[in-house]
């Protein structure tokens, strides 16, 4: 067990991962997580308030430039933990943003399906 420790101990101390980046990068998968949804809930209600459910071309682009602005943070992110070897925060948190944006996703698809009126049926002549 006290060799396990050592070993441990010294593989830590000769390539132990940047701390500070990894804090960092933590913010800016956050950060990108709440735009994401932040840009799932104006998409929200968007549809709910638009004649027909559609978007106006402000929303749209709103809705998209929290998307891209997301997407580049978390590229950035996951890039500066790669060349930092921190795989276990670039896997966890790369886990945690795919889940949360999974539900979210997930919300907005229901979400779109329960507005859309159903259809009326269909009229027998008799």
């Amino acid at each position: 067990m006290h060799a396990l420790v050592l070993m441990a101990a010294d593989a830590a101390a000769s390539d132990s991962p940047n701390l500070w980046g990894a804090l960092g990068c933590a913010v800016a998968f956050s950060a990108s997580l709440l735009a994401t949804l932040d840009a799932f809930a104006d998409l929200i209600l968007a549809r709910g308030g638009s004649p027909a459910g559609r978007l106006t071309p402000g929303i749209g682009m709103k809705f998209a430039s929290k998307l891209i602005a997301a997407a580049i943070a978390v590229v950035s992110a996951a890039i500066v933990l790669a060349l930092d070897n921190n795989w276990f925060a670039f896997t966890t948190l790369s886990i945690a943003f795919v889940v949360v944006v999974g539900i979210g996703v997930i919300v907005l698809l229901r979400q779109a399906k329960a507005a859309t009126p159903a259809a009326p049926p269909a009229q027998r002549g008799g």
